[in-house]
């Protein structure tokens, strides 16, 4: 009987002492990990899209972008002096006259603007095409990009001219390849007059019919110091083609160049063409130059384009 009832005890002594040392391990394991995380959601909820913005942002933001030699770092981006015949005057006065700052914005983006000749003797001390052209379009996305992280309703609408259409073109290849400063939704229009990259196939060409090519695609492949012909653009201006405009003078050597100039085919055809690239005077004057019927110039034409887009964008709510 005693045997019996020791056995009994010595089976609860283990079951006490199994069920201490299991209190222990989990107060061990406890305190060294830490509760357990409360179960959250495995993906991250998206932000709400704004409603408003805040009161002192334009519905509009226009962004114009010089050509070389026709705006210098530092320049004032609303009263612009660097070149006081700069082309694309002619274009934001008009703007900034018609439309109240609220309504549309008008920049001009500052930039170093030259073209270096790199085989001039003595050095000529500008900015190769190149540098000029990364800085030209830093600056063009760094506005683009301030401009959407204040006021993220705004609508945009780019435009430039010569050097300032390559880097306005580049720019807005970006956004519509959905990796640019701002989304392909929020710009409005991009009108390019004589860009270096003109492609016929990325988008209409507004005025005469024109046979050549941009002169980066016409020298596709070309390397001088400072000096890179990058040829087109890939995938041209994908989501914003349908909302791109070119203007091109027939012979303007900038951005009507005899296509493939470089191969050795077509070499004999092209050297006459490649002579206007010298003392090019078509393109300098893009402010007479008519572009329908009714006697519109090139600069008129985009006013009135852009003022036709400003019109019909919507007035985002305020904060």
């Amino acid at each position: 009987m005693m045997a019996r009832t020791n056995k009994r005890r010595g089976r609860v002594a283990v079951v006490i002492v199994a069920l201490l040392v299991l209190v222990v391990v989990l107060g061990l394991w406890y305190i060294l990990a830490g509760r357990l995380p409360a179960p959250g959601p495995s993906v991250p909820p998206s932000p709400e899209p704004p409603q408003s913005q805040p009161a002192e942002c334009p519905d509009v933001q226009v962004v114009a972008v010089p050509g070389t030699w026709e705006s210098a770092v530092g320049d004032d981006p609303y009263n612009p002096t660097a070149n006081p015949y700069s082309l694309m005057l002619n274009v934001t006065r008009p703007l900034q006259q018609q439309f109240d700052p609220q309504r549309a914005d008008v920049y001009t983006v500052p930039y170093v603007a030259q073209f270096s000749n790199p085989i001039a003797l003595p050095p000529d001390g500008q900015q190769s095409y190149n540098n000029s052209r990364t800085a030209g379009t830093a600056a063009t996305e760094d506005i683009l990009t301030r401009r959407f992280a204040e006021c993220p309703l705004t609508s945009y609408i780019l435009t430039g001219f010569s050097q300032g259409a390559v880097i306005a073109g580049d720019v807005a290849a970006k956004i519509g390849a959905g990796n640019g400063p701002v989304p392909a939704d929020r710009v409005l229009g991009v009108a390019l007059i004589a860009d270096g990259r003109r492609d016929p196939d990325a988008a209409p060409t507004v005025g005469p019919p024109v046979a050549g090519v941009g002169a980066e695609l016409s020298l596709a492949g070309l390397k001088l110091p400072g000096i890179t012909m990058t040829g087109a653009r890939p995938g041209g201006f994908g989501a914003l083609g349908d909302r791109t405009v070119q203007i091109c003078a027939p012979t303007d050597g900038i951005c009507d160049a005899p296509p493939d100039a470089l191969n050795p085919g077509n070499l004999l055809a092209s050297a006459p063409r490649l002579l206007e690239y010298h003392n090019n005077p078509v393109h300098a004057m893009y402010n007479t130059f008519v572009v329908d019927d009714a006697g519109t110039t090139s600069t008129q034409w985009v006013v009135d384009w852009a003022a036709e887009k400003i019109d019909a964008a919507p007035a985002p709510p305020e904060e």
